[in-house]
């Protein structure tokens, strides 16, 4: 059965998209079977994998109000092992339209059941908010996996989901686990950026890996590519890949 894995930070621009996309396309590359759920209204994943903006009618919006499966809207990408299901702006409406049911925080679990099997991983892009959209994410998740861009406010922000993720721990997934936080954006000549990365080993599981900041990484979602598509020998790609064989190596030895 495959591991769902939300990537998750209410704080914006630290980098979640960046992480979706092309830890995606990494584990694609390491012959893993991968869905990439878009659940950001903005559908910037969506858009990074080659989803032509316009071209989807509904998506993940249509899914959980039930209307259709999330198998009638997955798409095949450019890498073989890699689908996607896409995103667009009418997710904004979805908290208005779950206000009053009741399995409200059950439709995103309820829609993946039946797709766990064919799927290494499935990893879930939530939105920079801790609404109805992410709420759905962690109780459909096993992991959870958090993008921090280390600035002053990371900790403060990082403290608000921990405290998300207890929340939906106790009452909707007892199994939900809080997997690492990926430092994002690093550049290790600055120096809050290192007392901030030092200060979050102190409290939070890290990965070994971390990205650095990088252009090939900003520019490739303007192709409609993830970074090993665009640039394979940039320092993003090959943050990205390490941190698939991270994630792997890790499965591997707790088997």
């Amino acid at each position: 059965m495959g591991r769902v894995v939300a990537i998750a930070n209410q704080k914006g621009g630290v980098g979640k998209t960046t992480t979706a996309v092309n830890l995606a396309a990494s584990l694609a590359v390491a012959e893993q079977n991968v869905l990439l759920i878009d659940l950001d209204p903005q559908g910037n994943a969506s858009t990074g994998v080659g989803v032509a903006p316009g071209s989807v009618d509904q998506g993940m919006y249509r899914v959980l109000l039930e209307e259709t499966t999330l198998e009638g809207e997955t798409r095949e990408t450019e890498m073989p092992q890699l689908a996607i299901v896409p995103s667009t702006q009418d997710l904004v409406a979805i908290e208005r339209e779950l206000v009053d049911v009741e399995d409200s925080a059950l439709r995103l679990r309820k829609a993946l059941a039946p797709l766990r099997d064919q799927y290494d991983w499935i990893l879930i892009d939530c939105p920079p908010s801790l609404g109805v959209l992410t709420i759905n994410a962690l109780t459909a998740a096993d992991l959870v996996l958090v993008p921090l861009q280390c600035e002053y406010y990371a900790l403060e922000g990082l403290s608000q989901l921990v405290g998300t993720v207890e929340r939906v721990r106790a009452s909707l997934n007892p199994e939900l686990e809080l997997h690492g936080v990926l430092l994002t954006m690093f550049d290790a000549r600055n120096n809050l950026a290192n007392e901030v990365a030092a200060e979050v080993r102190k409290h939070f599981r890290v990965f070994d890996t971390v990205i650095p900041r990088n252009v090939r990484l900003a520019e490739a979602p303007s192709h409609g590519k993830p970074v090993i598509l665009y640039d394979a020998s940039s320092r993003g790609s090959f943050g990205y890949l390490n941190l698939a064989r991270e994630i792997l190596d890790e499965i591997e030895a707790a088997a």
